[in-house]
């Protein structure tokens, strides 16, 4: 047996070396540096509520805002802490039933538009008729 076979090395560059000349390793701890910058998933809470209690979800059960993308079976993201502004889409409350529409308010005069060509505008007039609004539509969650 001769001595000098076990005290030599195996490594003799890069061309001639392969993975079976290492006989073990030898762990020392540390992770790769590539998990600092690993990403989380996507968390869609924190990506679409900006408020929690306040946020809620509807099922559009009409096709009052097919013309600003919102379809039937669409699911709502309704934010009830923002103020309702002219031009956001809004759900009203109007004599006790919730109507998705877009919220207009010009002179003190509150109309509510559907964006589809058979429904026509709501004048809303405080002194006939039972109004607020819910809230206010923030996202829209198409539904193939």
């Amino acid at each position: 047996m001769d001595i000098t076979q076990y005290n030599e090395s195996k490594y003799h560059g890069t061309n001639t070396f392969n993975q079976w000349d290492v006989h073990s390793s030898n762990a020392t701890g540390f992770g790769a540096a590539a998990d600092d910058f690993m990403e989380r998933g996507i968390d869609l809470n924190e990506q679409l509520i900006r408020n929690k209690p306040a946020t809620f979800f509807m099922r559009v059960n009409s096709n009052a805002m097919e013309g600003s993308g919102i379809f039937k079976g669409d699911v709502v993201i309704i934010d009830r802490s923002l103020n309702p502004v002219s031009g956001k889409v809004v759900i009203a409350n109007l004599n006790g039933e919730l109507l998705i529409r877009r919220f207009e308010k010009i002179n003190n005069k509150v109309r509510l538009l559907a964006e589809f060509q058979h429904l026509s505008p709501i004048e809303v007039d405080a002194t006939c008729c039972d109004f607020s609004i819910w809230g206010t539509v923030t996202y829209v969650i198409h539904v193939p």
